[in-house]
């Protein structure tokens, strides 16, 4: 007897083991959240150069994850979003965050500026701990940079912040307005124009195979976005052999020198909003080929030339014309060229989730140094968003067609964790849990039978087409001054 019950109880315990085991296996929406967040931020060591005062509650960890989960948030009035984003904090452990949405925003307006910077380095580092071999195209790693515009609350302190002072003023708004004089009503003094709708400019730049944010910068709504990107190029670091695409509007020789003396490449569609000398200019007008970049102001400044590559490849049903400064086909071939070209169209793509996924095309706050903080952290919560889904789709698995970046959903992911944060303490099946679902946020895939393009599309007048560069022949001086080093000095 005694032998039957010491069996009887071992097996008692062995069960109670075992389901002890499977209990302690099955995570909650909350610890996948905890696991993902760790892996991104595994300590506190990461903010350890932040001098905050000794009267703070908050940790910076803490801090950046409410921002990002605020941020997350489908509310629409920013105080409901910081309701949601404090419960959800609560319940994945992080307590130490700001207890009011006052002190909330003025944590955010104090710090952003300075959390930005060490966030962009530790996600830089994560992607191409994930990025396998997707971290290149052709043996480069493509950043694109574009701009786009979000609309803000039309107060006192966004008006003065990001409208245009000379708005209404320049050639191309005369333009416009000697365009449509028959079309306007001359005496309208009941319905009067309003101002100037403030916006704030985003000029982003992106990694084309990863298909994420690398970094940004934000202005009123007259920014130039080749001022913004020549700032990144100063202030933030990036890897050997990045090659920068751009569309019409990122030319001119000081951005083109600036990347190339920080030693990296570029290549932009360019038309005849640039003028380029050639010695050959019949042949450079059928098919491309070596071309200076050597403005007038230049030449009396003693600055060199830059020589480049001119390529007139077919995209789509368009002869485009790209200028490169890899010199070498070998290097950078037309088809390398026409391939990163299209990949540089999901950037484009990148702002629509922003503003539509997100609803950032209208920001909320009604504070010019909130709305900056809104949308910074509302471009950050979408990278990590997009981070974590590439995380999970890029992992080993036996189904390979789901490990590819291009196939990634904005709004799949965004629905899977604002699932998650909702049911915080659910203990999904398998299947069901975070990661598997961030697995699956792609892309539909069936064939289309149809085009998504839209089926009416308004002329816009004042789009020209691009048409082809404006090359010309060295004049004898200029060869002259070309061949002779002693009166060229070097580019500054």
């Amino acid at each position: 007897m005694s032998r039957t019950r010491t069996s009887k109880r071992t097996r008692r315990n062995k069960s109670r083991s075992k389901q002890q085991t499977r209990k302690q296996k099955q995570k909650s929406n909350a610890d996948h959240l905890r696991g993902a967040i760790e892996w991104l931020l595994p300590h506190d060591k990461i903010f350890a150069g932040l001098r905050l005062h000794g009267n703070t509650t908050w940790l910076p960890r803490c801090l950046v994850v409410l921002a990002v989960c605020w941020a997350w948030a489908e509310s629409r009035n920013v105080t409901d979003a910081f309701t949601h984003a404090s419960e959800w904090c609560v319940g994945m452990g992080h307590v130490a965050v700001p207890a009011t949405y006052q002190g909330f925003m003025r944590a955010l307006v104090r710090w952003t500026d300075s959390l930005m910077p060490i966030l962009w380095k530790v996600i830089h580092h994560r992607m191409k701990q994930i990025a396998g071999s997707f971290w290149e195209i052709s043996g480069w790693i493509p950043i694109a940079f574009d701009g786009s515009r979000s609309t803000a609350p039309r107060t006192q302190s966004n008006e003065q912040e990001f409208c245009a002072k000379n708005y209404g003023k320049g050639k191309t708004a005369k333009y416009r307005k000697k365009k449509t004089k028959g079309m306007r009503r001359t005496n309208n003094k009941k319905n009067k124009p309003q101002p100037q709708e403030p916006q704030a400019w985003i000029t982003l730049m992106w990694h084309m195979a990863l298909r994420l944010p690398w970094a940004w910068r934000l202005g009123p709504s007259n920014s130039s976005e080749r001022k913004h990107v020549m700032e990144m190029l100063n202030d933030e670091d990036f890897p050997e052999n990045t090659l920068f695409c751009g569309d019409a509007g990122f030319v001119g020789y000081p951005l083109w020198e600036r990347i190339i003396d920080r030693g990296h490449n570029f290549m932009v569609r360019v038309g005849g909003n640039v003028q380029l000398l050639s010695e050959t200019v019949d042949l450079c007008m059928k098919s491309g080929g070596r071309v200076l970049c050597w403005p007038k102001t230049m030449m009396r400044s003693d600055r060199l030339p830059l020589e480049l590559r001119l390529v007139r490849v077919r995209i789509g049903k368009t002869q485009v014309w790209i200028l490169t400064s890899v010199l070498s086909a070998s290097d950078l071939s037309k088809k390398d060229i026409v391939k990163l070209y299209k990949k540089r169209w999901g950037i484009e793509v990148e702002f629509r989730g922003l503003k539509q996924t997100l609803d950032r095309a209208k920001l909320r706050c009604r504070d010019a140094q909130r709305l900056l903080a809104e949308l910074n952290w509302s471009l950050m919560a979408m990278t990590l968003a997009e981070l974590f889904a590439l995380k999970e789709q890029l992992a080993p698995s036996p189904d390979e067609s789901e490990g590819n970046p291009d196939k990634r959903s904005l709004a799949n992911t965004m629905r899977a964790l604002r699932h998650a944060l909702t049911h915080l303490s659910e203990v999904p099946n398998r299947g069901e849990r975070l990661p598997d679902k961030l697995r699956h946020a792609v892309t539909d895939s069936y064939q289309r039978k149809k085009s998504k393009r839209a089926r009416y599309r308004p002329p816009n007048p004042d789009k020209k087409p691009l048409g082809d560069p404006n090359i010309r022949q060295l004049t004898p001086a200029e060869e002259k001054k070309l061949n002779d080093p002693k009166h060229l000095g070097t580019a500054a």
